[in-house]
């Protein structure tokens, strides 16, 4: 996968879960994970890549506090646009 993408998990029409996948080869799986900002905890493959973000509080996470764990790993910011789905139910 070459762009990043979320993924949100709803119930009862409301978010309860989202993740971002970021940049990685097909079949890249989670090796250990580090809690980040309240909310946001970052998966790192075997080498210590970042793989994906965890949103557990989607309800509460911004894009300001989600595009600083971005700007730490060094990775594009994501528009508050592609965060809508959070906020679509």
């Amino acid at each position: 996968m070459k762009q990043p993408y979320l993924e949100v998990t709803f119930r009862q029409g409301r978010a309860i879960a989202a993740y971002l996948y970021l940049p990685c080869r097909p079949g890249e799986k989670s090796f250990r994970s580090t809690k980040a900002d309240p909310g946001l905890v970052i998966d790192f493959n075997r080498s210590s890549k970042p793989i994906g973000i965890e949103i557990t509080a989607p309800d509460k996470v911004t894009a300001a506090a989600l595009n600083r764990v971005l700007r730490d790993l060094g990775l594009p910011p994501v528009k508050r646009l592609d965060l809508m789905p959070l906020r679509a139910a």
